[in-house]
């Protein structure tokens, strides 16, 4: 990440009280899975009182500028929705919503979690090495 987006994206997380929910555990936590991989770069575009988006592409993507957009919807409590193209990923046991045009103008499949849940999470992370795996071929 460059430095404004590290400044940006610093004050965003210092400035969010943590819930019951956990859902700021949920983006820090996919924000390290995202980090630790080889060759991603994150990109954090804030849209004040509407969402928080954390974007990750890969080195070798041709196509399109993302593999993975982690939104942080404002409401209260804050929520996440985590983006995928449709054809990068698969979702054998249908936890996320099939969103037409819904990553910039692409089919999308979209799992929003508004409460930490671990089966969810472990089921997202597969979600991510799978995308994070096309991305790498594209």
């Amino acid at each position: 990440m460059g430095t404004e987006t590290d400044s940006k994206l610093k004050a965003f997380i210092e400035g969010w009280e943590e819930t019951p929910e956990r859902n700021k555990e949920m983006f820090l936590h996919c924000k390290e899975y995202l980090g630790q991989k080889e060759g991603v770069t994150l990109e954090f575009i804030p849209r004040p009182e509407v969402t928080y988006s954390l974007r990750a592409a890969h080195a070798d993507q041709k196509k399109r500028n993302l593999f993975v957009m982690v939104d942080v919807i404002e409401d209260t409590p804050r929520w996440l929705s985590v983006c995928f193209y449709g054809e990068m990923i698969t979702d054998p046991e249908e936890e996320g919503d099939f969103v037409p045009e819904g990553l910039l103008g692409e089919d999308a499949v979209c799992f929003d979690i508004e409460t930490w849940d671990d089966k969810l999470v472990r089921y997202v992370e597969a979600r991510l090495d799978e995308a994070w795996q096309s991305a790498s071929q594209e």
